[in-house]
């Protein structure tokens, strides 16, 4: 006699176990540069979080809402086939926060100034 398996059930656990995973992750510090290869043009940044970064921008840029008005302007002109994202340099993991944010702050600062970028 064969036993049923109860997918829901499974699937729940596996819901729950990919999200507990997804909590305790870390998290990677660093600084990011998006580049307008029509407009050569390039904007760095920083970000507590270097994996979720991206997909922040892309939605603001998106829906018309980056803070950056340079940024949203080389978008709205080129669109984003023309926008390439890249990360350019990850921090060392830092266990006080203060640390960490004064590290990025300077590495951003660095990283403008030898691209020539805007800082955003």
């Amino acid at each position: 006699m064969m036993h049923a398996v109860r997918l829901d059930v499974v699937g729940k656990e596996d819901r729950k176990a990919a999200v507990a995973a997804y909590k305790e992750r870390k998290s990677v510090a660093g600084v990011f540069a998006v580049r307008c290869g029509a407009a050569s043009t390039a904007w760095v940044g920083g970000a507590p979080d270097l994996d979720k970064i991206q997909n922040r921008l892309w939605f603001q840029l998106k829906m018309g809402g980056c803070p950056h008005r340079s940024l949203q302007a080389a978008w709205n002109v080129h669109g984003a086939e023309s926008l390439a994202f890249e990360i350019v340099e990850r921090l060392e993991d830092e266990d006080l926060a203060f640390a960490r944010t004064a590290a990025l702050k300077a590495r951003v600062a660095h990283w403008v100034a030898s691209m020539g970028a805007e800082a955003i």
